[in-house]
């Protein structure tokens, strides 16, 4: 899918409507702009509801820092 915007003079880009479609973006969606070598990810942000029990059965002593990495 190569789909192509321009920056306008605000700054601003609008999302072609092909893209919007196919990952099912609707209006007040919250971006995060994410900085990728010479360009930038566009990751829609979930809601707090889509992230409830994320981590059900995490065990919290069972966990890694950074000390035991490779």
């Amino acid at each position: 899918m190569a789909e192509t915007a321009t920056l306008s003079s605000k700054f601003q880009i609008s999302i072609p409507k092909a893209i919007r479609a196919a990952q099912h973006w609707e209006a007040g969606l919250t971006f995060a702009f994410i900085p990728k070598g010479t360009g930038v990810l566009l990751v829609p942000v979930p809601k707090r509801e889509a992230l409830k029990g994320l981590a059900r059965g995490a065990s919290a002593t069972d966990c890694r820092d950074r000390s035991d990495r490779f």
